[in-house]
Protein backbone atom coordinates (compact mmCIF):
# COMPACT_ATOMS: atom_id res chain seq x y z
CA UNK A 1 0.00 0.00 0.00
CA UNK A 2 1.38 3.39 -1.02
CA UNK A 3 1.26 6.02 1.72
CA UNK A 4 0.02 9.38 0.45
CA UNK A 5 -0.30 12.75 2.16
CA UNK A 6 -3.67 14.48 2.22
CA UNK A 7 -2.40 16.98 -0.37
CA UNK A 8 -1.30 14.19 -2.72
CA UNK A 9 -4.69 12.50 -2.39
CA UNK A 10 -6.51 15.72 -3.24
CA UNK A 11 -4.18 16.24 -6.21
CA UNK A 12 -4.86 12.74 -7.58
CA UNK A 13 -8.62 12.95 -7.06
CA UNK A 14 -8.81 16.46 -8.50
CA UNK A 15 -6.93 15.41 -11.63
CA UNK A 16 -9.15 12.38 -12.14
CA UNK A 17 -12.22 14.58 -11.78
CA UNK A 18 -10.86 16.74 -14.62
CA UNK A 19 -9.96 13.67 -16.71
CA UNK A 20 -6.23 14.39 -16.43
CA UNK A 21 -4.29 11.85 -14.38
CA UNK A 22 -0.84 12.47 -12.87
CA UNK A 23 0.88 10.71 -15.80
CA UNK A 24 -1.14 12.64 -18.39
CA UNK A 25 -3.60 9.86 -19.28
CA UNK A 26 -7.36 10.20 -19.47
CA UNK A 27 -9.50 8.11 -17.13
CA UNK A 28 -10.14 5.22 -19.55
CA UNK A 29 -6.72 4.97 -21.21
CA UNK A 30 -4.20 2.18 -20.55
CA UNK A 31 -0.47 2.70 -20.30
CA UNK A 32 1.62 1.38 -23.23
CA UNK A 33 1.47 -2.41 -23.53
CA UNK A 34 4.41 -4.52 -24.72
CA UNK A 35 4.20 -8.26 -25.44
CA UNK A 36 6.96 -10.81 -25.95
CA UNK A 37 6.12 -14.47 -26.66
CA UNK A 38 8.14 -17.65 -26.35
CA UNK A 39 10.18 -16.41 -23.39
CA UNK A 40 10.38 -19.83 -21.64
CA UNK A 41 11.58 -22.47 -24.15
CA UNK A 42 10.72 -25.50 -21.99
CA UNK A 43 7.06 -24.47 -21.64
CA UNK A 44 4.35 -25.29 -24.19
CA UNK A 45 3.65 -21.57 -24.41
CA UNK A 46 4.79 -18.42 -22.63
CA UNK A 47 4.68 -14.64 -22.76
CA UNK A 48 6.00 -11.56 -21.01
CA UNK A 49 3.77 -8.48 -20.76
CA UNK A 50 4.76 -4.99 -19.69
CA UNK A 51 2.01 -2.53 -18.83
CA UNK A 52 3.67 0.70 -17.79
CA UNK A 53 6.07 -0.28 -15.00
CA UNK A 54 4.22 -3.54 -14.28
CA UNK A 55 5.89 -6.62 -15.73
CA UNK A 56 4.51 -10.17 -15.57
CA UNK A 57 5.30 -13.53 -17.16
CA UNK A 58 2.86 -16.34 -17.90
CA UNK A 59 3.73 -19.90 -18.91
CA UNK A 60 1.57 -22.84 -20.00
CA UNK A 61 2.51 -26.49 -19.47
CA UNK A 62 0.35 -29.28 -20.94
CA UNK A 63 0.33 -32.71 -19.29
CA UNK A 64 -1.82 -35.79 -19.84
CA UNK A 65 -4.43 -36.27 -17.13
CA UNK A 66 -7.68 -38.00 -16.33
CA UNK A 67 -10.89 -35.95 -16.62
CA UNK A 68 -13.10 -35.47 -13.59
CA UNK A 69 -16.20 -37.63 -13.27
CA UNK A 70 -18.34 -34.48 -13.25
CA UNK A 71 -16.93 -33.29 -16.60
CA UNK A 72 -15.76 -36.45 -18.40
CA UNK A 73 -15.54 -34.80 -21.82
CA UNK A 74 -13.44 -31.83 -20.74
CA UNK A 75 -9.85 -31.16 -19.79
CA UNK A 76 -8.72 -29.21 -16.75
CA UNK A 77 -6.95 -25.90 -16.21
CA UNK A 78 -5.03 -24.91 -13.09
CA UNK A 79 -3.93 -21.31 -12.51
CA UNK A 80 -1.28 -20.27 -10.00
CA UNK A 81 0.37 -16.88 -9.47
CA UNK A 82 3.63 -16.09 -7.67
CA UNK A 83 4.71 -12.60 -6.67
CA UNK A 84 8.48 -12.21 -6.75
CA UNK A 85 9.75 -10.74 -3.45
CA UNK A 86 11.89 -8.35 -5.50
CA UNK A 87 8.82 -6.93 -7.30
CA UNK A 88 7.73 -4.86 -4.30
CA UNK A 89 8.58 -4.73 -0.56
CA UNK A 90 5.01 -5.76 0.33
CA UNK A 91 5.55 -9.10 -1.45
CA UNK A 92 8.05 -10.31 1.16
CA UNK A 93 6.62 -12.95 3.51
CA UNK A 94 2.89 -13.29 4.09
CA UNK A 95 1.99 -10.24 1.98
CA UNK A 96 3.18 -11.93 -1.19
CA UNK A 97 1.42 -15.19 -0.35
CA UNK A 98 -1.91 -13.46 0.29
CA UNK A 99 -1.74 -11.42 -2.92
CA UNK A 100 -0.71 -14.49 -4.94
CA UNK A 101 -3.76 -16.36 -3.64
CA UNK A 102 -6.05 -13.38 -4.33
CA UNK A 103 -4.77 -12.99 -7.90
CA UNK A 104 -5.00 -16.74 -8.60
CA UNK A 105 -8.63 -16.82 -7.42
CA UNK A 106 -9.55 -13.72 -9.44
CA UNK A 107 -8.00 -15.20 -12.60
CA UNK A 108 -9.90 -18.44 -11.98
CA UNK A 109 -13.16 -16.47 -11.85
CA UNK A 110 -12.41 -14.24 -14.83
CA UNK A 111 -11.01 -16.91 -17.15
CA UNK A 112 -12.75 -20.10 -16.05
CA UNK A 113 -16.00 -18.94 -14.52
CA UNK A 114 -15.06 -19.74 -10.92
CA UNK A 115 -14.41 -22.94 -9.00
CA UNK A 116 -16.85 -24.92 -11.15
CA UNK A 117 -14.38 -24.66 -14.04
CA UNK A 118 -17.31 -24.05 -16.36
CA UNK A 119 -14.91 -22.82 -19.02
CA UNK A 120 -16.29 -19.33 -19.48
CA UNK A 121 -13.22 -18.17 -21.38
CA UNK A 122 -11.22 -21.32 -22.11
CA UNK A 123 -12.82 -24.13 -24.12
CA UNK A 124 -12.20 -27.13 -21.87
CA UNK A 125 -13.86 -29.47 -24.39
CA UNK A 126 -10.95 -28.89 -26.78
CA UNK A 127 -8.65 -30.47 -24.16
CA UNK A 128 -10.47 -33.83 -24.18
CA UNK A 129 -8.63 -36.73 -25.85
CA UNK A 130 -10.71 -39.80 -24.91
CA UNK A 131 -13.96 -39.03 -23.12
CA UNK A 132 -13.90 -40.07 -19.47
CA UNK A 133 -10.34 -41.44 -19.74
CA UNK A 134 -7.68 -39.07 -21.05
CA UNK A 135 -7.48 -35.31 -21.33
CA UNK A 136 -4.95 -32.51 -21.34
CA UNK A 137 -4.35 -30.69 -18.09
CA UNK A 138 -3.08 -27.14 -18.59
CA UNK A 139 -0.96 -25.68 -15.81
CA UNK A 140 -0.86 -21.90 -16.14
CA UNK A 141 1.70 -20.13 -13.98
CA UNK A 142 1.91 -16.37 -13.62
CA UNK A 143 4.86 -14.51 -12.14
CA UNK A 144 4.80 -10.86 -11.08
CA UNK A 145 8.29 -9.56 -11.86
CA UNK A 146 7.67 -5.86 -11.28
CA UNK A 147 4.61 -4.34 -9.58
CA UNK A 148 3.48 -0.89 -10.69
CA UNK A 149 -0.29 -1.26 -10.35
CA UNK A 150 -3.06 -3.15 -12.18
CA UNK A 151 -1.55 -6.61 -11.76
CA UNK A 152 -4.70 -8.57 -12.63
CA UNK A 153 -5.22 -7.02 -16.08
CA UNK A 154 -1.54 -7.51 -16.90
CA UNK A 155 -1.65 -11.17 -15.81
CA UNK A 156 -4.82 -11.74 -17.85
CA UNK A 157 -3.10 -10.24 -20.91
CA UNK A 158 0.00 -12.38 -20.35
CA UNK A 159 -2.07 -15.56 -20.03
CA UNK A 160 -3.95 -14.77 -23.25
CA UNK A 161 -0.63 -14.13 -25.03
CA UNK A 162 0.91 -17.32 -23.58
CA UNK A 163 -2.08 -19.40 -24.69
CA UNK A 164 -1.83 -17.95 -28.20
CA UNK A 165 1.81 -19.11 -28.14
CA UNK A 166 0.87 -22.60 -26.91
CA UNK A 167 1.35 -25.65 -29.06
CA UNK A 168 -0.25 -28.86 -27.77
CA UNK A 169 1.31 -32.11 -29.05
CA UNK A 170 -0.84 -34.17 -31.38
CA UNK A 171 -1.99 -37.39 -29.71
CA UNK A 172 -2.68 -40.65 -31.54
CA UNK A 173 -4.88 -43.10 -29.63
CA UNK A 174 -4.23 -46.79 -30.18
CA UNK A 175 -7.25 -48.65 -31.55
CA UNK A 176 -8.67 -51.83 -30.09
CA UNK A 177 -8.75 -51.06 -26.37
CA UNK A 178 -11.89 -52.23 -24.62
CA UNK A 179 -14.19 -49.74 -22.94
CA UNK A 180 -12.85 -50.77 -19.55
CA UNK A 181 -9.19 -50.37 -20.42
CA UNK A 182 -7.11 -47.23 -20.36
CA UNK A 183 -6.18 -46.70 -24.03
CA UNK A 184 -2.57 -46.37 -25.07
CA UNK A 185 -1.54 -43.07 -26.60
CA UNK A 186 1.39 -41.87 -28.65
CA UNK A 187 2.40 -38.24 -28.16
CA UNK A 188 4.00 -36.64 -31.22
CA UNK A 189 7.31 -34.79 -30.87
CA UNK A 190 6.86 -33.05 -34.20
CA UNK A 191 3.16 -32.25 -34.73
CA UNK A 192 1.55 -29.60 -32.56
CA UNK A 193 -1.95 -28.18 -32.50
CA UNK A 194 -2.22 -24.45 -31.94
CA UNK A 195 -4.37 -23.60 -28.95
CA UNK A 196 -7.53 -21.72 -29.95
CA UNK A 197 -7.63 -18.40 -28.06
CA UNK A 198 -10.55 -16.84 -29.93
CA UNK A 199 -12.80 -17.15 -26.86
CA UNK A 200 -10.17 -16.25 -24.25
CA UNK A 201 -11.22 -12.95 -22.69
CA UNK A 202 -9.29 -9.89 -21.59
CA UNK A 203 -9.60 -8.58 -18.06
CA UNK A 204 -10.54 -4.96 -17.41
CA UNK A 205 -10.33 -3.55 -13.88
CA UNK A 206 -12.28 -0.39 -13.18
CA UNK A 207 -11.04 1.40 -10.07
CA UNK A 208 -13.42 3.86 -8.46
CA UNK A 209 -11.69 6.99 -7.15
CA UNK A 210 -14.20 9.44 -5.73
CA UNK A 211 -17.09 9.51 -8.17
CA UNK A 212 -15.07 8.43 -11.19
CA UNK A 213 -13.87 5.16 -12.75
CA UNK A 214 -10.37 4.74 -14.11
CA UNK A 215 -8.56 1.87 -15.84
CA UNK A 216 -5.00 0.62 -15.39
CA UNK A 217 -4.57 2.31 -12.01
CA UNK A 218 -1.11 3.10 -10.65
CA UNK A 219 -0.20 2.11 -7.06
CA UNK A 220 -0.87 5.70 -5.93
CA UNK A 221 -4.34 5.62 -7.49
CA UNK A 222 -5.06 2.15 -6.09
CA UNK A 223 -4.21 3.35 -2.57
CA UNK A 224 -6.88 6.04 -2.97
CA UNK A 225 -9.64 3.81 -4.37
CA UNK A 226 -13.12 3.30 -2.93
CA UNK A 227 -13.50 -0.06 -4.66
CA UNK A 228 -12.50 -1.89 -7.82
CA UNK A 229 -14.33 -4.29 -10.12
CA UNK A 230 -12.48 -6.65 -12.44
CA UNK A 231 -14.43 -7.97 -15.42
CA UNK A 232 -13.52 -10.28 -18.27
CA UNK A 233 -14.98 -9.92 -21.76
CA UNK A 234 -14.46 -12.07 -24.83
CA UNK A 235 -14.35 -10.98 -28.46
CA UNK A 236 -18.16 -11.03 -28.62
CA UNK A 237 -18.21 -8.65 -25.64
CA UNK A 238 -19.89 -11.24 -23.46
CA UNK A 239 -19.21 -10.86 -19.74
CA UNK A 240 -17.29 -14.00 -18.70
CA UNK A 241 -16.50 -13.25 -15.06
CA UNK A 242 -16.60 -10.50 -12.43
CA UNK A 243 -14.87 -9.99 -9.09
CA UNK A 244 -14.78 -7.05 -6.66
CA UNK A 245 -12.15 -5.60 -4.31
CA UNK A 246 -12.41 -2.90 -1.69
CA UNK A 247 -14.62 -2.35 1.32
CA UNK A 248 -17.08 0.13 -0.23
CA UNK A 249 -20.45 -1.31 -1.22
CA UNK A 250 -21.80 -0.72 -4.71
CA UNK A 251 -25.42 -0.42 -5.82
CA UNK A 252 -26.60 -2.75 -8.57
CA UNK A 253 -27.10 0.25 -10.90
CA UNK A 254 -23.50 1.36 -10.30
CA UNK A 255 -22.19 -2.13 -11.07
CA UNK A 256 -24.24 -2.27 -14.28
CA UNK A 257 -22.82 1.10 -15.31
CA UNK A 258 -19.28 -0.13 -14.60
CA UNK A 259 -19.92 -3.27 -16.69
CA UNK A 260 -21.08 -1.07 -19.57
CA UNK A 261 -17.89 1.01 -19.33
CA UNK A 262 -15.79 -2.13 -18.99
CA UNK A 263 -17.29 -3.56 -22.17
CA UNK A 264 -16.34 -0.40 -24.07
CA UNK A 265 -12.79 -0.44 -22.72
CA UNK A 266 -12.34 -4.19 -23.29
CA UNK A 267 -12.85 -3.85 -27.04
CA UNK A 268 -10.01 -1.34 -27.25
CA UNK A 269 -7.78 -3.46 -25.02
CA UNK A 270 -8.56 -6.62 -27.01
CA UNK A 271 -7.65 -4.94 -30.31
CA UNK A 272 -4.42 -3.54 -28.88
CA UNK A 273 -3.44 -6.84 -27.27
CA UNK A 274 -4.22 -8.91 -30.38
CA UNK A 275 -2.08 -6.53 -32.42
CA UNK A 276 0.82 -6.80 -29.94
CA UNK A 277 0.55 -10.61 -29.81
CA UNK A 278 0.58 -10.86 -33.61
CA UNK A 279 3.65 -8.59 -33.78
CA UNK A 280 5.43 -10.60 -31.06
CA UNK A 281 4.77 -13.91 -32.82
CA UNK A 282 5.92 -12.51 -36.16
CA UNK A 283 9.15 -11.35 -34.49
CA UNK A 284 9.62 -14.75 -32.83
CA UNK A 285 9.34 -16.52 -36.22
CA UNK A 286 12.00 -14.35 -37.87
Amino acid sequence: MVGLSLGEKHFIEGGIAQDIRTDGRKRLVYRPIQVQTGVIPQANGSARVRMGGTEVIASVKAELGRPSSLQPDKGKVFINVDCSPTAAPIFEGRGGEELSSELSSALQICLLGGKSGAGAGIDLSSLSIVGGKICWDLYIDGLVVSADGNLLDALGAAIKAALSNTGIPKVNVAAGASSDEQPEVDISDEEFLQFDTSAVPVIVTLTKVGRYNIVDATPEEESHMNSAISMSFNRRLNLCGLTKRGSAGLDKSVILDMVSVGKYVSEQLMNKLDSEIAAAEAYEEE
